[in-house]
């Protein structure tokens, strides 16, 4: 049986650029309707707080991760965020290998935050990417970052304006140059796991008539999640549900979800053949052919790609169901139409089919 646990990998509170505790992080979560939360601080590991926070008969387990970059490197790139290392790695930044490195030493999981992450100089906001590309033995990369995408957005005082009131209207989807090099580390073999986040801070904003919270927590946890699929229930015991869920997460076994425009519980990728069934970050032999089973929780537009290219598109369905016979890393893309316009709603990561 597979359980299903929805929530957000990066977050931050006021132990570096966010303006909300913990607690009401973690309160954002339990009204948001997520399972978990991580809080991710800029260079610094805040113990202690791990646990689950509790709201009549629901429950979010609030768990700490990290995310790390060199402060005196100018300008700034190359952000990574790390979880499960339980240890201060933030010193080694100005080595992003020696980093990634130390995390997996430690037993960690480390992603790559914001790959892109274009300037907005209109609110005094530089350029973020990652730019350190021959890195490698990283667990996965952030395909998509809700406040990057909005940052892109912004180009005059009037967007800064039109978008903090209309946030809604600037999440289309991952930026296409993320998910072409997703995959083609996909279709070189890598085994590279995507996520999705917040990239939560909560800031306040009084500038002239435009005084409001910016993209409050409670918010953005409605909107781009990810969701992991375990093969036992969350027990409530804190340090056994940490491991299933960064297990599974560190297996790939789980997809984004723009939870906004309609709920992506229940989301389903899976393959059959040989005997064998699988779901998404798992492998299956391709003799006698596989077939990939796709589920959605209500109608949209499915895409089927093989290592970056669409090969099948199902139009306004709920199931699809294709079989194949060449190796590759197939994924599934489903898309609706949300405030006039056709945007992301789903992004799985692969299910491999090899020899």
């Amino acid at each position: 049986m597979i359980y299903e646990y929805a929530g957000n990998l990066h977050v931050h509170s006021p132990y570096s650029d966010g303006f909300g505790s913990h607690d009401q992080i973690a309160l954002a979560a339990l009204k948001a309707g997520l399972d978990f939360v991580v809080v991710t601080d800029h260079n610094i590991w805040v113990d202690g707080l791990d646990g689950y926070r509790y709201a009549g008969d629901r429950r979010v387990l609030l768990l700490t991760g990290e995310e790390i970059h060199d402060q005196a490197r100018e300008p700034q790139k190359n952000h990574l965020l790390t979880y499960e290392t339980h240890q201060e790695f933030a010193p080694l930044a100005p080595e992003p290998q020696r980093l990634i490195d130390a995390v997996n030493k430690a037993g960690g999981l480390s992603f790559l935050a914001h790959p892109r992450d274009p300037a907005a100089p209109i609110i005094n906001e530089t350029d973020l990417s990652w730019v350190d590309w021959e890195v490698h033995d990283y667990t996965g990369i952030e395909i998509w970052n809700f406040m990057s995408e909005m940052k892109s957005h912004i180009k005059s005082i009037p967007a800064a304006i039109f978008y903090a009131y209309n946030p809604a209207l600037s999440a289309e989807g991952p930026f296409p140059e993320v998910l072409e090099r997703w995959d083609r580390m996909l279709a070189s073999g890598e085994r590279v796991v995507a996520i999705g986040g917040a990239d939560a801070h909560a800031t306040p904003i009084h500038k002239g008539l435009l005084k409001r919270v910016i993209l409050p927590y409670e918010w953005l946890f409605r909107a781009v999640n990810t969701h992991i699929l375990t093969n036992e229930p969350l027990n409530g015991n804190v340090e056994d549900d940490r491991r299933r869920l960064f297990h599974s997460l560190g297996h790939g076994r789980c997809f984004v979800g723009y939870d906004l425009p309609a709920p992506t519980r229940g989301f389903r990728f899976s393959a059959q053949g040989d005997g064998d069934r699988v779901i998404m970050g798992e492998r299956i032999r391709a003799r006698y052919g596989v077939t990939l089973q796709v589920k959605l929780p209500s109608r949209a537009e499915i895409r089927l790609l093989r290592d970056g290219t669409q090969i099948r598109t199902w139009e306004d369905s709920e199931a699809a169901v294709f079989t194949v016979t060449d190796c590759g890393a197939y994924r599934v893309e489903a898309y609706l139409f949300f405030k006039g316009k056709k945007r992301g709603w789903i992004f799985s990561n692969p299910i491999f089919v090899v020899d």
